[in-house]
């Protein structure tokens, strides 16, 4: 890379946003969309390297631009996609597929001791506290973290 243009990235690496994004419009022939400076100096120092070394073919440049070709992109979201996505929220957490279903004991044994947690609709069931998942109840019985999935075996554990 030439001196010159080691000597100008090195001048820019302190510069203020503002002489960075006048810059960039000098380089780009655009504004810029960012404020931040890090980014700022990147893409500038990037483009004079760029010019320094040689720019891309013109056959790179075409297939960037067919791979670029976004045209069919949508610039929107379809139009019922924030109502469909409202009134899912609203419909509440979907339950984990993994659960059983509602009703359903989970027992195992752990030193000596029967554990029976009852699954709910909502949450589960033991000695006759509600918990918010599988995790705290395994929590509440051992004291340590687990992954409540793996504690009640209803994950295999991954052999690694």
């Amino acid at each position: 890379m030439d001196a010159n243009v080691k000597q100008e990235i090195e001048s820019l690496r302190n510069a203020k946003a503002s002489v960075l994004k006048a810059r960039y419009r000098e380089l780009f022939g655009e504004e810029s969309p960012s404020f931040n400076r890090a980014h700022l100096f990147r893409r500038v120092a990037w483009r004079l390297q760029a010019r320094s070394l040689g720019e891309l073919s013109e056959r790179a440049r075409q297939r960037a631009a067919e791979l670029a070709d976004d045209a069919d992109l949508r610039q929107r979201a379809p139009r019922g996609f924030w109502r469909a996505l409202e009134e899912r929220n609203q419909q509440g957490p979907q339950r984990d597929p993994r659960l059983p279903e509602p009703g359903t004991v989970l027992s195992r044994t752990y030193q000596q001791r029967s554990i029976e947690v009852k699954v709910l609709e909502s949450g589960f069931e033991y000695e006759g506290r509600i918990f918010s998942s599988l995790s705290a109840v395994a929590h509440k019985i051992t004291g340590t973290r687990w992954n409540g999935f793996l504690f009640f075996h209803l994950k295999e554990r991954r052999r690694g």
